[in-house]
């Protein structure tokens, strides 16, 4: 069977080191692999850490098309986290480089190792941004909404709890 193209999205982030320099070559890091092609890129947005005490965070998304399994994405997406430098000390905590596969196709995946979407996606401002920028209308396989409409529901929840 032959392998086909699908579009994926990618949710990064930095707080550690140079962050904007980090994620700029991340984004080119990615784009060497054959299997890959990055197809747009988001602004980074300076965001709140989540979890322990720690620098806040550059963050963004991009969206590729890629012959790689979502299996084979993931592996490769650690692959160049460690060669950035990231260590997986302690849940969100801080990190040189962070690469969550966020949306692969318009696939729901439940394994071991893989949640596809991000099972976090929908409550996390610093995803929903960035990818609302580069892919708004992208309809998000759990809830059935728009990127936007994820987004604008998440922004009335804030001023709600304020």
């Amino acid at each position: 069977m032959d392998k086909h193209k699908v579009k994926s999205a990618i949710a990064l982030g930095s707080n550690l080191g140079d962050s904007l320099e980090i994620l700029v070559n991340a984004v080119k890091k990615i784009a060497q692999k054959d299997e890959i092609e990055v197809i747009s890129c988001s602004t980074w947005h300076k965001t709140k850490p989540i979890g322990p005490p720690q620098p806040d965070y550059f963050n963004g998304c991009i969206i590729i098309n890629t012959f790689f399994s979502p299996d084979e994405l993931l592996e490769y997406l650690f692959y160049v986290e460690g060669e950035f430098g990231r260590e997986r000390k302690e849940r969100w905590g801080a990190r040189t480089l962070d690469l969550d596969l966020i949306l692969y196709d318009n696939l729901i995946i439940n394994s071991e190792n893989l949640q596809i979407p991000h099972p976090r996606m929908r409550e996390r401002m610093f995803v929903l941004m960035p990818l609302a920028e580069i892919a708004p209308y992208w309809v998000e396989p759990v809830s059935k909404l728009k990127i936007i409409d994820l987004l604008q529901k998440l922004i009335s929840d804030e001023s709600v709890k304020t």
